[in-house]
């Protein structure tokens, strides 16, 4: 066969050689998460970490979680903002873990994408590496895939993984909860990464965005802001106080993820919610369910916490203390059952 008639890799569409270059643009940025744990930099075969701390932990449980940040990345594309959603991408994996009282030590990520743009991707990585920081947490791999003929050129998806740590006997299950407990919100900074399908279909004209300047303004400003972390905020918490249950507001709303932490028998009442803009203006312009809301939506309220009732007060300051903002919005019973009663 003649040279002229062959055909390489990069003419399939994989440019291996970019791919290296993105590597090399981005090492620097990524090092900056890195503790004297991480051992090796970016571009071995794998990440390796070292874990000899964990001797001065009595019984140290691992913990893990793995998510992605689903079609808000199509927002992403039609905006051409990409330096949030490795935000989304950590949060949703550290705030699950969270939920045990779990502390990440290390983060990877997974891009697929039609086509290798370097900008993009340095922009997505710059993200990624944002979110590691607010849950002081390694980025200590990952690994991006060109996938030509498969996904249009100007396509990507995103998924991460984390591990944590917390003690045996301070981790946080939820079985301690009884009736009359207290139900604290924490606030959220909009839908996160939740239910955008439906904010698409929404806000979305024929799949391009809005033409109207208020409404493209309400999706950018207010809609496409990136998912709160709520690692240290936790963390500093409940070194303080005991905490009995704790729940990441994520799909499924409220009558999803609540009965998560909840034992047999125990149910919730939500009667009270702080004032959404971004949900109220949704629910009005499209005249949407209210109950299918509380099951889509995080309605303004991103992490739960339950707490005996007792130390409401001193949850509630210390929370402040730390910057965060939060409201007592409801309390367990022995319905079984969840109740939003507004």
């Amino acid at each position: 066969m003649s040279n002229q008639n062959k055909v390489t890799y990069k003419d399939a569409g994989v440019d291996t050689e970019k791919g290296q270059e993105f590597v090399q643009r981005i090492k620097t940025n990524v090092a900056s998460t890195h503790n004297k744990n991480v051992l090796g930099g970016l571009g071995g075969f794998a990440a390796c970490y070292d874990v000899s701390f964990l001797k001065s932990y009595q019984e140290p449980i691992l913990l893990s979680g793995t998510d992605g940040v689903g079609t808000k990345l199509q927002i992403a594309r039609l905006l051409g903002i990409h330096n949030t959603v490795g935000i989304d991408l950590v949060a949703m994996c550290v705030n699950d873990i969270l939920v045990n009282g779990g502390k990440p030590l290390f983060f990877q990520d997974y891009i697929a994408c039609g086509k290798l743009h370097l900008p993009t991707m340095e922009a997505i990585v710059s993200g990624i590496v944002k979110g590691c920081t607010l849950a002081d947490c390694a980025l200590v791999g990952g690994e991006t895939a060109e996938h030509p003929g498969v996904m249009p050129d100007d396509e990507y998806d995103l998924a991460g993984f984390v591990v944590g740590v917390v003690e045996k006997n301070k981790m946080i299950d939820g079985k301690s909860i009884k009736a009359g407990d207290t139900i604290i919100g924490l606030a959220s900074s909009g839908p996160h990464s939740n239910g955008f399908s439906l904010i698409r279909r929404l806000l979305l004209n024929d799949g391009k965005l809005p033409t109207s300047e208020s409404e493209l303004k309400f999706l950018k400003e207010h809609v496409f802001l990136p998912t709160n972390i709520y690692v240290k905020t936790i963390l500093s918490l409940i070194e303080k106080i005991s905490i009995k249950g704790m729940v990441h507001i994520t799909g499924g709303g409220f009558y999803e993820n609540i009965p998560r932490v909840l034992p047999k028998g125990i149910g919730a009442e939500i009667f009270s919610l702080p004032e959404s803009y971004v949900f109220s203006k949704l629910e009005k312009d499209h005249s949407l369910d209210r109950h299918d809301m509380y099951g889509t939506f995080n309605m303004g309220i991103g992490y739960i916490l339950v707490v005996d009732s007792a130390s409401v007060d001193k949850v509630m300051e210390t929370l402040e203390s730390l910057g965060e903002t939060s409201y007592v919005i409801g309390k367990t019973n022995d319905s079984g059952k969840i109740s939003i009663n507004l």
